[in-house]
């Protein structure tokens, strides 16, 4: 793992300078603030030349940032939150205080967990840059549309979730990694909750 940690560095370092990380507030367990790591994909200061999320096509993503984000290798600093005890490997991704709304009892559920690198809702949406593009209104169709979506699959999955299922999680994501045009299906995310059902 670590020369391939080496490796992405050092491809942001010759292709687009400093800083290598990124580094975001995010919403973790019990609703917690932490800063979740990733490798940089975006011109510096980004976020003060945009929207809080990023569509397919958007001009802030660097050319090296474009080919990390299709492989999902941006994610791997993550790995640095699971091991100081911020994330799970599995669970629902962590979200923008923006975003968040406590007085939604599905927040309050979904926080009662650790958030994670993925889930169901994580390989059901991974195209979600592109659904977003299409939109008019980005930020308005990721509140209202996207992200209950979201809420709902990433609940589900967590209420009836097992060691099984997550290894099966783990798996499909690992796919779509290497395979990023295999993509799992609806079905197949689906499924996985529901095979825990009594």
């Amino acid at each position: 793992m670590g020369p391939l940690f080496a490796g992405v560095a050092a491809a942001i370092w010759w292709t687009d300078g400093t800083p290598i990380l990124f580094r975001h507030t995010r919403v973790g367990l019990k609703g917690r603030l932490f800063r979740l790591c990733k490798f940089r994909t975006m011109i510096p200061d980004a976020e003060s030349k945009g929207p809080a999320i990023t569509i397919a096509a958007d001009r802030r993503v660097t050319q090296t940032g474009r080919w990390l984000r299709r492989y999902k290798l941006d994610e791997l600093p993550q790995l640095w939150n699971v091991l100081v005890g911020d994330m799970s490997m599995v669970g629902a991704r962590p979200e923008t205080p923006c975003f968040v709304d406590t007085a939604d009892t599905r927040w309050t559920e979904l926080l009662s967990a650790r958030p994670g690198l993925t889930d169901p809702a994580t390989l059901a949406f991974r195209d979600e840059e592109a659904l977003l593009a299409g939109q008019e209104d980005q930020e308005q169709f990721y509140r209202e549309s996207v992200l209950p979506a979201k809420l709902d699959l990433s609940l589900k999955y967590q209420q009836t979730r097992t060691l099984l299922t997550d290894t099966r999680v783990l798996a499909l994501t690992l796919l779509s990694c290497l395979r990023p045009g295999a993509t799992a299906s609806p079905g197949l995310v689906d499924r996985i909750p529901r095979e825990t059902s009594p």
